[in-house]
């Protein structure tokens, strides 16, 4: 099944989702490889809220950058 951005995450019944061993209470970001192989991302202190849906494609390239320090600016204090 496909689903689009900002579908319910509730409504992804095929999601296990995963969270970061580095987060702290309540404050991360969740994944779940989907059936179809796209990646869903949800806000864990919202588990009922939105998820967005990308590609693998588009998750590798954001983790090779993340990977990369492109976006260590955003955590930077």
């Amino acid at each position: 099944m496909r689903f689009d951005n900002g579908v319910a995450a509730s409504e992804i019944a095929e999601a296990a989702w995963v969270k970061s061993s580095a987060s702290r209470e309540n404050n991360c970001v969740e994944t779940a490889a989907l059936n179809g192989g796209e990646v869903a991302f949800r806000n864990s202190r919202f588990p009922e809220g939105p998820a967005l849906v990308f590609t693998r494609d588009e998750v590798e390239a954001f983790i090779t950058g993340v990977k990369g320090a492109e976006f260590d600016y955003l955590v930077e204090l």
